[in-house]
């Protein structure tokens, strides 16, 4: 198929100002910079942003090094390293020794962690910022493409042409 023809035959024109004429990377690269501006907005209140918040939902099932937070993240352990930084300033983590492996850093989530991260982790707020113009059928759709473009990564290994950057 032609790269200037949609399924449906129209042309897109990707320099187009109106948005229904884009194609659909850059369609998507500006809702998920609104949602990202939106949500670490969101999360600012606990002094929080989008790299940040996940990890202390991976610390609320119990302690974890650096390299499995790191995995769990798909960040490399250098960006998580930066990540934990700030946490720990911020008093949300804690880092130890673990006790089963003294070369290795165990890191914990504190009191005031868990309790930003179960107050951020609200899903109303959060759906309200994801799904702002959607109705419920689209609200499931929307659900449904993402479920299975994050099984495609599953499937793959990892998102598609990862280089290795973190984007974060």
């Amino acid at each position: 198929m032609d790269d200037k023809l949609r399924t449906d035959g129209t042309v897109v024109d990707p320099v187009s100002e109106d948005p229904a004429q884009w194609p659909l990377g850059r369609l998507l690269f500006a809702v998920t910079h609104r949602v990202e501006q939106e949500w670490n907005a969101y999360l600012g209140a606990w002094d929080l942003n989008h790299a940040a918040f996940p990890v202390l939902l991976h610390l609320l099932a119990g302690p974890r090094t650096q390299r499995e937070l790191a995995a769990a993240s798909r960040v490399r352990e250098q960006t998580m390293s930066r990540v934990l930084a700030r946490l720990e300033r911020q008093g949300y983590v804690e880092r130890a020794d673990d006790p089963a492996d003294r070369r290795r850093r165990s890191v914990a989530v504190t009191d005031a962690g868990r309790e930003a991260a179960l107050q951020a982790a609200r899903t109303a707020p959060a759906e309200r910022i994801v799904t702002r113009g959607l109705d419920d059928s689209q609200r499931t759709a929307l659900r449904d493409a993402l479920l299975a473009m994050l099984a495609a990564d599953d499937v793959a290994g990892g998102p598609a042409g990862a280089d290795g950057a973190d984007g974060v």
